[in-house]
């Protein structure tokens, strides 16, 4: 575990929260854990698709690269790389 993060919420988001954690039966410091949690992971798949994006892009711009591609995607059995 790292260093405790400290966040200031008005009282109407905590109310809020704090409902919502209860509904889930824990405490307000997990339910916020988790939703920080779960958004560094959405960020991070996020992260991974756009650079795959960017890969894909390049590839298609890319007639060495695209040349890469078709012979590094076939399979061994019928011409491609071992």
């Amino acid at each position: 575990m790292t260093d405790p993060v400290s966040v200031r919420l008005d009282d109407d988001t905590r109310r809020t929260l704090a409902t919502a954690a209860k509904s889930r039966g824990v405490g307000l410091s997990t339910y916020l854990r988790d939703l920080a949690a779960d958004e560094a992971r959405r960020l991070r798949k996020a992260r991974i698709r756009a650079r795959s994006r960017d890969v894909a892009a390049h590839i298609e711009r890319d007639p060495s690269a695209r040349a890469f591609n078709a012979d590094w995607t076939k399979p061994a059995a019928i011409g491609g790389k071992k």
